[in-house]
């Protein structure tokens, strides 16, 4: 973007929470008998500025990230009993990646650039759940794919409470990363 190299940028956990403007985690499984299908849509938009170390071609550097991801998939329960239930599965997950850049003040006055791209990968991977209790669970995740990109992941471990043979709630931690290069647009992301 504006000619220049590739410029990397790393924020740690606590840096992204502290930029994030919105952010939309939904997924949602249907079954009959041991197939289901499965979707899973996240969004999130960051933005954040900082001084520029020295302040004369540009006083400031803003960044805006934009992130949708949509995954539509299929799986077959492959062991099952009274507590436990184990699925191998597969699909497809489209990506949508927006990055814009913004100069100000200094003596380039007001410039910024946008880029973005979108993709399609297919996944593959493994899903289940363990029932402690008739309300309380484990559910998890394990997927890997590629297609668009040269890799795309995704694991989650989560505890959750089934309040009726139709609804649960779930709450944990989720890992999703994708190395994704085209035509000078680089999004490798965890």
């Amino acid at each position: 973007m504006f000619g220049l190299p590739t410029v990397d940028v790393n924020q740690d956990f606590g840096d992204i929470l502290s930029d994030l403007d919105y952010a939309f985690m939904a997924a949602g499984d249907a079954r009959y008998d041991r197939y289901s299908v499965f979707t899973d849509i996240n969004y999130v938009k960051v933005t954040t500025d900082a001084a520029t170390p020295r302040g004369i071609i540009a006083d400031e550097v803003s960044l805006k990230s934009v992130t949708f991801t949509a995954m539509v998939g299929g799986a077959y329960t492959v062991y099952e009993d009274q507590q436990t239930r184990f699925d191998v599965l597969a699909g497809a997950r489209f990506w949508h990646a927006e990055t814009r850049i913004g100069l100000s003040g200094g003596l380039i006055g007001n410039v910024s650039r946008s880029d973005d791209a979108n993709w399609v990968d297919g996944l593959v991977g493994v899903k289940g759940n363990h029932l402690f209790t008739d309300h309380v669970f484990v559910t998890g995740w394990a997927m890997i794919g590629g297609g668009g990109a040269d890799l795309d992941w995704d694991v989650l471990g989560a505890i959750g409470y089934k309040f009726n043979d139709t609804v649960s709630l779930a709450a944990g931690y989720r890992a999703q990363g994708v190395n994704y290069s085209n035509d000078g647009f680089t999004y490798d992301m965890v």
